[in-house]
């Protein structure tokens, strides 16, 4: 195999996983725990997007206590810690990627 077939078969292999990771990007995996009443959706790479509570969740033995502002708040900020924890692994996991390859980007590597 020459050098030209190689690049080639890089670009190409390339661009399989740039729309691999999109189409993934596009999807939607939900999870559920106590009976429904907490949910969470990640997309397909795996990040965070939204977490619903229902007033249950919160107060299982009086849940007409809880109003929705409350309920929506609680949601923002378990999100806001979420997505703070993950934006944070991320970083270390790219520089940490970074120092094993010598700072080169090798796309879908991180």
């Amino acid at each position: 195999m020459n050098i030209m077939q190689m690049m080639k078969q890089a670009q190409s292999l390339q661009k399989k996983i740039k729309d691999v990771q999109e189409d993934l990007a596009s999807q939607e995996v939900t999870g559920e725990a106590a009976n429904g009443k907490v949910k969470v959706t990640f997309d397909g790479q795996g990040k965070f997007k939204s977490i619903k509570l229902t007033p249950e969740a919160i107060n299982p033995e009086n849940p007409s206590s809880i109003d929705t502002d409350s309920v929506e708040m609680l949601e923002d900020i378990i999100t806001t810690a979420i997505n703070q924890a993950s934006d944070r692994a991320s970083t270390l996991m790219e520089q940490k990627m970074k120092s094993v390859t010598g700072g080169i980007n090798i796309p879908g590597l991180f």
